[in-house]
Order: structure tokens, then sequence, then C-alpha cells
């Protein structure tokens, strides 16, 4: 699987270069892509061997010569960065949704391959993916089914995530850009959900260890939060606290915007308990 998504993020970086206020780290990367630092080395490598990027003695990326041109088409319909091609969104897309339904029955391999119009190799090497994000559980001999989720999970999650994040904007705090930061503002104009703003503060914080903690243990509530907001029409509500949180980052504001963020991680516990009450009662 880690050789599929370094190929998507290679194409991806061809198609989609990072703006020039964007770092070109591996740590940058792998939080643009919400993945682990192994794809990005791959993905970096094969770069660099094409001549779209290069690597000084110092060890840093710098864009080659070839950077931005020759570009590949990139297909939008899968939502986000992370994910190859469309099947692998709507295998993880089925997978939370019976997670957040509690659905605790094993996948049939065999059904799930053939509508998603793959192999069983594929499938198998993908949920080993989505195991490692936390997406799903092997039983041996019984096979793969979604990850049981309830409340106090999330809470141990939001209580990590907080106290990491905090952490985050702390080290990122002397090097946020503020033409990034109007810009992550205007992404969350009205009901216009952008949660870019997240991984923003994760790479300017510039940790490989903060990275990696996020792409690891993180992917599969990031996933689980995405989709809560706007089936709860919570939208509009997570895209104000985005703007106050931004507004407090413009004005300098650090302990404002500390306590915003802190705000705003603790209030999508309710957004999640809305969302389980709403499907397990059409259950």
């Amino acid at each position: 699987m880690s050789k599929t998504l370094s190929k998507f993020i290679a194409d991806d970086l061809r198609a989609n270069p990072p703006v020039s206020e964007e770092p070109l780290t591996l740590a940058a990367l792998a939080t643009r892509y919400s993945v682990s630092l192994t794809p990005v080395r791959q993905a970096v490598r094969e770069l660099i061997e094409l001549g779209f990027l290069t690597k000084s003695a110092t060890g840093r990326i710098h864009p080659g010569p070839s950077f931005g041109k020759g570009r590949v088409q990139r297909n939008n319909e899968a939502g986000g960065f992370g994910w190859a091609r469309d099947w692998e969104a709507e295998l993880r897309t089925d997978i939370l949704q019976r997670s957040l339904r509690g659905d605790q029955e094993f996948l049939r391999e065999e059904a799930l391959a053939e509508r998603l119009e793959i192999g069983r190799t594929v499938l198998r090497q993908a949920l080993h993916q989505l195991a490692g994000q936390g997406f799903v559980e092997h039983v041996p001999r019984c096979g793969w089914r979604a990850r049981e989720l309830t409340l106090s999970a999330v809470e141990d999650w939001l209580l990590v995530r907080e106290r990491l994040e905090l952490l985050a904007l702390e080290q990122a705090w002397p090097h946020l850009d503020p033409t990034v930061l109007v810009r992550l503002r205007d992404g969350n104009e009205g009901a216009q959900l952008d949660n870019n703003l997240h991984r923003y503060l994760i790479a300017a914080a510039n940790s490989p260890l903060l990275t990696q903690l996020f792409a690891q243990h993180g992917a599969y509530f990031t996933a689980l939060f995405d989709h809560a907001a706007p089936e709860t029409k919570m939208e509009d509500a997570m895209a104000a606290q985005h703007r106050a949180i931004l507004d407090a980052l413009l004005e300098r504001d650090l302990d404002r915007a500390a306590a915003t963020l802190s705000a705003h991680i603790r209030a999508q516990r309710r957004i999640v308990e809305k969302l389980l009450g709403q499907l397990r009662a059409q259950s």
C-alpha cells in the first residue's frame, strides 16, 4: 500500500506543488497528506530522480528545474489528500460509517472487492493500511471489522489532541506566515469549512515527532470529525471557530488563540455525540 500511496503523493506534488510560503520538508508533506514519513520519503526520492526536486548537502529539499512543469492531472473526486483513487475513499467512508453505526460484523472480502472492482490482494493491502491508521481491526481466523467507536475513545483522543495541538501552536508561533493565515481565514468564510488550519499549525511546528503522532493516531479521528460536521449541519459553527482562532493569530494574541483552539477541539465531542445519536437511532 505504501508504494501506491507514495506514487499518489509524487503525482499530486507534480500536479499541485506547495505554494512558496509552505515549508518543503518531509514533516510538512506528511502533514499535508495525513500520512507517516515513509511514503513521503519514497515520493521525494522519486521526484529527486526525475529532477522535480533537489537535495542539498545539508539534506534540505529544494524545487528542482522541472518543479511545477510537466503537471499530471489530479482526480479530485476522492475529496482530499492521502487517497490515490476513488475506491480507496469509498472504502474508508464505508468503514467509517460502519464504525459510527456500531456495526461489528466482519467484512466480506470477496463481496467488498467485487463492489470496489479491485482484487482481494489489493483490498487486503488497503485494509492493512487502514488498520495502521485505526479504522479497522483484524481478528485472527475471523477477518476484518470496523473499529468500535465509543464516546470515551473520542474524549481520550480529544484530550491528547488538545495537548499536542497546543504544543504545535507554541512551537509554530515564531514561524506563522500572515499571508497563509489570511488565506486560511478566507477558506472559512460563512459555512465554508476548511480544516487546513490544523495541518498548517502542525507543519509550521516543524516537529517530525508531532507529525508522526498525528499521522499514526489521528487519521481515524480526523476523518471522523471531518465527516461529522456536515452530517450534523455544524459546518458554520466550526468555520466560525476557525475564524476566531485565525483572527487571534493574525492579531498576534497567543493566549487568546490557545484558548479558542482548546474550546474548538473540545466542542467536537458534542458533534460526534450528536451524530452517533442520529445514526444509532436509525439502526
